[in-house]
């Protein structure tokens, strides 16, 4: 079932979905963020972040669901997805774009990566540039990225009466092995 609804959700929102070029998919991908506040650091992770790259022309796209973040405190992620995220009204998280360098996924080799696109949280699309590190074999994909995230860029709202305790700016960072298809 997970793999069917993967297919259909990247089927929607991703524009190269052709036959015949070199995709590398995965549904297993883990983003994690990390809130380092004065009163309290807040993290959760999702492992269930769907990602595609299309090896021919380099475009990406990472989709997952808001309420598949997990964090050690149940509470903590009650309040994130009823107050702060509002994952009823806004479920996903998505990332659309393209690999700016000029490298070649398909052959093995390690190669520092920029992806240059959109990001879509909390119902607010913004233009992003998120760093990472693609390592190839071939067959396989291992991404990993890191990147800041300005909460109020995304209107997620933070009560006064907790400020202390949420970051402004929350580092998200994600590890993904994509295979080819």
């Amino acid at each position: 079932m997970k793999k069917i609804n993967l297919v259909l959700v990247l089927s929607c929102f991703v524009s190269f979905l052709a036959s015949g070029q070199t995709l590398f998919s995965t549904s297993t991908g883990q983003v994690s963020f990390y809130s380092d506040a004065p009163l309290e650091d807040i993290e959760a992770v999702n492992k269930a972040a769907a990602g595609i790259i299309n090896g021919d022309n380099n475009e990406i796209a990472v989709q997952m669901r808001i309420t598949d973040f997990e964090f050690p405190n149940k509470l903590m992620q009650e309040h994130f997805n009823e107050n702060y995220l509002e994952s009823e009204k806004y479920p996903t998280a998505v990332f659309k774009g393209k690999i700016k360098e000029a490298i070649d996924v398909k052959a093995a080799g390690t190669y520092a990566a920029t992806a240059v696109g959109t990001m879509t949280i909390h119902g607010v699309t913004k233009s992003v540039n998120i760093p990472g590190t693609i390592v190839s074999n071939g067959n396989q994909l291992k991404l990993d990225f890191k990147f800041p995230v300005k909460l109020e860029d995304y209107k997620v709202d933070i009560p006064t009466i907790v400020f202390n305790k949420i970051a402004e700016v929350v580092e998200v960072t994600g590890s993904m092995t994509l295979v080819k298809k």
